[in-house]
């Protein structure tokens, strides 16, 4: 499902917020057990030299809070992720072990806030209590790993670019989005702008290639007319 914006910047901002915490986090990990997909998860080593594991589920409607999708709250501690607005209408409806962090957005007319390269900032206002973990530890962190590794993936093949695909596979996509159209911006289907920039280009190649062999004519007449002249000069008396 294509998430909203506002779920992309609670998401980020809690990135940061973890990541900031010195944690290692992912998002969208896949849970062992039919236990269901956590939104966020992240791992921090204690000072006893364990793993500690905290769930973060992300909301932005009441709907989406009520929604029928499982709450996969299986880690150490568990919250739920909101804007302030939503935890408003639903604050009593949240059980009395799961934890509550309001988003805010960054205002850039609020002199006491200070910008980061995150959308807001998160503030807690309801503690997680400590439970045991929903599934074994050694499941829960192969699936972090496979998570992360996902990402790792992901992140190669943005460096790769196009590089890291093949013709027939390029083809195929351009052939594929042929009536697709930006909904963005309403201009011509993909596949035409691709045809018609590409002859574009072989135009303005073209038109340089000419220029080019124009200047060089012009050179090579020069220096003909030179080389006139200066024998003309020898035959003089």
């Amino acid at each position: 499902m294509t998430k909203t914006a506002l779920t992309l910047d609670l998401e980020r901002t809690l990135y940061g917020y973890c990541r900031e915490s010195g944690a290692a986090v992912v998002e969208e990990v896949t849970m062992p057990e039919e236990r269901g997909i956590v939104d966020t998860l992240s791992c921090q080593l204690t000072a006893s030299g364990e793993f500690e594991w905290r769930c973060y589920e992300l909301k932005v409607t009441k709907s989406d809070f009520h929604s029928s999708a499982q709450l996969s709250f299986v880690g150490h501690y568990n919250y739920f992720v909101l804007p302030l607005v939503l935890y408003q209408q639903i604050a009593a409806e949240i059980p009395a072990h799961i934890g509550v962090l309001i988003y805010r957005p960054f205002d850039a007319a609020d002199p006491d806030q200070v910008a980061t390269a995150y959308p807001g900032y998160l503030t807690i206002v309801k503690t997680a209590r400590q439970q045991a973990l929903q599934v074994p530890g050694e499941q829960l962190l192969d699936r972090f790993l496979h998570a992360l590794t996902r990402e790792v993936d992901k992140a190669k093949r943005m460096d790769l670019g196009l590089t890291g695909f093949g013709t027939d596979q390029l083809y195929r996509e351009l052939k594929r989005r042929a009536a697709v159209q930006d909904p963005l911006y309403p201009t011509q289907p993909y596949y035409n702008r691709f045809i018609q920039d590409l002859n574009q280009e072989a135009i303005t190649d073209l038109s340089d290639q000419a220029t080019a062999l124009r200047a060089e004519n012009a050179r090579l007449r020069r220096e003909a007319s030179y080389w006139q002249w200066r024998a003309g000069q020898r035959r003089l008396p």
